[in-house]
């Protein structure tokens, strides 16, 4: 049973308000303009101002536009998946709800548990990327920090995330935006900055054999593209939010297919700026290319101010991380798949506070460790389950589920199905043995934890599996909301 159906039918709110009362507590307040600007701040943050280097490492030249495009084609390509589940199962949770529909039938709980036991950790990691860049960003202004000041500063970030997350869903919307807008004004100005100080000669220096489909360039793309994922991993984020979005049968999806396209032009705008304005050796090189590129082109003083623009931007991305992600384990507690303490939402203020609060702390505990070891760890423990377990997913409910409403469908399918699906087995093989391995002891002791509670709750494969198929029993109050 989803939280869709716990509390029975809808409490619908006064039409003036501008709100609906979504079934299990939510307030559906989120439409188009905010569920974007809640994506692209998640995508966006402070993701491409810390990779770039790394990205033109990869390719050894400027020929790493290609890495940000292929990223685009892939989180494009999984974005549609995104878009039908999410369309026709508008609840909180995301992939949790789509692997919980679509695996019932022969595997009982089990998807559902290791999505929540991968998600509990992969999504507070993905916002400890955010922490470490943002305090990298702030070595920039504060050069020679020491061990103990580093940390100490990252905790308090991660205390300020929380802080501002604590209040009604129609405040964070409001928040929300006007983060949007500190996050295009700070990759804004670094854009002009490189493109008025243009040099193509700088940004087109292809090294010879750039473009030679030999073992070096495919082992570019594969460091690439892992990379590129990374910068636009939250191009999803509305979905965890379903119950709290708009007619979210249109706003899911097109929050989606905008979000990646907007963050896809942002990216190459200021990949080959910033080339047209520094060799790529010296971008290879930089920690805060940002800055770099604007204290050359203005000065040190206005490099200082953007460098302030550009650490919102990272709290940004924190911010929107922990808004969708806090939902996640809160949607799966609710159906009995995960720890019952996190299934209640704050009386009050109406959002799943236990849920944010936990998820905040494994955030910080994960900033004290290192940047590309964190990114590694956590693309390979997405693609398992969340990728190629949710590509799956949309294929088995099609079958499954013929009936199910779905507002929106995947363009030309299953083409973009294959497209994610090839392109997440590649990521897997080139993120290394390391995390692969990593990834597989987490999942195999996420199966161990999943048998013992299964026992202990006598369900599948301890006891018979329960068929609920959710969205097909509630349509019509899921075709009202949508």
């Amino acid at each position: 049973m989803s939280s869709s159906s716990i509390n029975g039918q809808p409490e619908k709110m006064p039409a003036e308000s501008g709100v609906e009362q979504a079934t299990n507590g939510f307030v559906r307040s989120i439409k188009l303009p905010t569920a974007i600007a809640i994506n692209m701040t998640q995508m966006c943050g402070i993701g491409p101002f810390i990779t770039i280097p790394l990205m033109v490492a990869a390719f050894g030249g400027p020929q790493a536009i290609i890495g940000w495009i292929a990223g685009a084609i892939l989180a494009l390509a999984d974005g549609l998946v995104w878009s039908e589940l999410g369309a026709a199962m508008p609840g909180a949770g995301g992939t949790y709800i789509y692997l919980r529909e679509a695996y019932q039938y022969r595997t009982g709980r089990l998807m559902p548990f290791l999505f929540i036991w991968t998600a509990i950790l992969s999504i507070p990691l993905i916002m400890s990327t955010g922490v470490i860049g943002l305090v990298q960003y702030m070595g920039y202004l504060w050069p020679n920090m020491n061990w103990w000041q580093i940390h100490l500063v990252s905790l308090l970030i991660v205390a300020i995330v929380i802080f501002a997350l604590y209040r009604r869903i129609e405040s964070v919307g409001l928040l929300t935006n006007i983060l949007f807008v500190i996050m295009l004004l700070s990759i804004g100005i670094v854009i002009v900055a490189a493109l008025t100080h243009f040099h193509p000669d700088l940004a087109f220096a292809y090294p010879a054999n750039a473009f030679t489909l030999d073992g070096h360039f495919f082992v570019g793309l594969g460091a690439g593209l892992i990379i590129g994922v990374y910068d636009y991993l939250g191009y999803n984020t509305t979905a965890y939010m379903g119950d709290e979005i708009r007619t979210p049968g249109r706003v899911i999806p097109w929050s989606i297919i905008i979000s990646v396209l907007g963050i896809m032009v942002l990216y190459l705008a200021l990949n080959i700026g910033v080339l047209g304005v520094v060799p790529w050796q010296e971008v290879a090189k930089s920690p805060s290319i940002a800055s770099l590129v604007l204290e050359q082109v203005w000065g040190k003083g206005v490099s200082s101010v953007v460098t302030v623009l550009i650490i919102i931007t990272a709290f940004a991305s924190v911010f929107a991380g922990l808004l969708g992600g806090s939902r996640v384990p809160y949607n799966a507690a609710r159906d009995g798949v995960f720890l019952r303490q996190f299934g209640t939402l704050h009386p009050r203020l109406r959002i799943p506070h236990r849920a944010l609060l936990v998820m905040g702390v494994i955030t910080a505990i994960g900033s004290f460790f290192d940047l590309s070891t964190v990114i590694n760890m956590l693309i390979a423990v997405i693609v398992l389950i969340q990728g190629v377990g949710q590509i799956v997913a949309l294929t088995v409910l099609r079958l499954r589920q013929p009936e199910l409403r779905r507002p929106y469908r995947m363009w030309l399918y299953p083409l973009p199905s294959l497209i994610a699906l090839i392109g997440w087995v590649y990521v897997y093989y080139a993120s290394g043995w390391q995390p692969i391995l990593l990834s597989l002891g987490w999942l195999v002791i996420g199966i161990v934890a999943f048998l013992i509670w299964a026992r202990v709750e006598h369900i599948w494969p301890f006891g018979s599996r329960e068929i609920k198929e959710t969205y097909l029993e509630h349509a019509d109050e899921i075709e009202q909301a949508s």
